[in-house]
């Protein structure tokens, strides 16, 4: 590949780059760039260790010929087990424990080396193969995220020239640039929404920083409080908290998101969340699904850690509509994208008084009022109620037993939810 081609090249990877292509599309347009100025590739693979709560790292496939792979896959963990014995036997672990930066192979020695992958390879047709580490250094590094790792291959029958595996060195750090700087916006956006909720995490991302910048919106408020939760905490070993806690929060916050509610905070092992929308009927109506997802959720989460022997429990819930402030709010150094506002106090009160009248559910009546008469048919009232800390009664409202007791009108606040 002449020295004008790899400049070309070079352009085209860093003006992609920058405008965002995404990176399937990033190593695609590069092998075929690649392959049009003679440098014959037949399969390229880029993988990159990232930032994230269940995958381990991210990677990215292209070949010359038509395959039922996948351009983009995503690894759980390898420090164990089968995908631990198989990163060992890889070529990239071996560079790594000999501080070496690159490894080429004729692949027609390949039965004669352990090394996982390129026994397969040969098998495909493939006859030559590049391998590279890229590392990052400690000031680039983020997370487990401190190299790329790279292989390419060709079908020809004498392999790489000395000028394409130049060419290759040359070219493949730029590529690497470019894919790290996409995950690296990728780790942002899922970090925010892990750690600020969805919503939020968009907001943030799309500037909105500024200390004291909230907006005045109406929502409903969904507060969650486990039942028992101290007594069990101090019943069971230490080992066991964070289990039993992460087993509830994952059974209450798949059914919000769900849904299509955001949950703004985890407050040890209550949940404050919101649904919001321009027919906050309907957003009243997401909360109750997301109530009844979760009763499901939490029924077959209780069978299988009975089956176990491990505790069980379930979860007092609140439900509230009003005005709220949303936005940032903090010190200039320690801010917190959430909501506030006398709303918020006011569903935490109503999900504590869940336990005085022994009811898994509560709403307002501001939640009542704003159903549809349909939803109306669902809810009774469980009495007229003076909330801890707030100024006037007001009557709040459960779900009907009915719901429960008979099959025809459980079948019936189902389809009501569905619609």
């Amino acid at each position: 590949m002449q020295v004008t081609s790899r400049l070309s090249l070079m352009n085209w990877v860093t003006s992609q780059g920058l405008t965002g292509l995404p990176e399937p599309e990033l190593l695609r347009g590069f092998c075929e760039r690649c392959c049009a100025e003679g440098l014959d590739l037949s399969r390229g693979l880029v993988f990159i260790d990232t930032l994230h709560p269940i995958y381990e790292g991210r990677g990215f496939r292209w070949t010359d010929r038509s395959s039922n792979e996948s351009d983009m896959f995503e690894y759980g963990s390898t420090a164990e087990g089968d995908p631990n014995k198989n990163w060992r036997r890889s070529v990239f672990y071996h560079l790594l424990e000999h501080g070496e930066d690159e490894m080429v192979i004729d692949l027609a020695d390949a039965a004669t080396l352990d090394f996982s992958q390129i026994g397969d390879l040969a098998e495909k047709g493939h006859r030559h193969f590049l391998a590279f580490v890229h590392r990052f250094g400690e000031s680039g590094a983020l997370g487990q995220m401190d190299c790329l790792y790279s292989y390419w291959t060709t079908r020809r029958e004498d392999g790489f020239t000395p000028s394409e595996l130049e060419a290759l060195r040359d070219l493949v750090p730029v590529l690497g640039l470019a894919i790290k700087s996409a995950q690296q916006v990728d780790i942002a956006r899922t970090l925010g929404r892990v750690y600020l909720g969805r919503d939020a995490s968009e907001q943030v991302l799309r500037g909105r920083i500024s200390r004291g910048v909230t907006e005045r919106i109406n929502a409903v408020l969904w507060y969650s409080d486990l039942r028992g939760s101290t007594g069990i905490s101090e019943s069971i070993g230490p080992d066991e908290i964070i289990p039993f806690l992460n087993d509830y929060a994952q059974a209450v916050i798949d059914p919000i998101h769900e849904a299509g509610g955001d949950v703004l905070k985890l407050i040890g092992d209550g949940v404050l969340a919101m649904f919001w929308g321009e027919d906050m009927a309907d957003a009243r109506r997401a909360a109750l699904r997301a109530e009844h997802l979760f009763r499901k959720n939490v029924a077959a989460l209780n069978k299988r850690r009975a089956a176990e022997g491990r505790p069980t429990t379930s979860a007092y819930i609140g439900l509230h509509v009003g005005e709220v402030f949303y936005g940032n709010i903090g010190s200039q150094d320690r801010l917190d994208f959430t909501v506030v506002g006398p709303t918020v106090n006011e569903v935490s009160r109503i999900a504590s008084m869940s336990r005085s009248v022994d009811r898994e559910l509560l709403a307002s009546s501001e939640f009542y009022k704003g159903l549809d008469a349909a939803g109306r048919r669902y809810l009774v009232s469980t009495g007229r109620y003076a909330l801890r800390g707030i100024g006037r009664a007001q009557d709040l409202y459960t779900l009907d037993p009915e719901v429960e007791a008979s099959e025809p009108v459980a079948g019936s606040y189902e389809r009501y939810l569905a619609g």
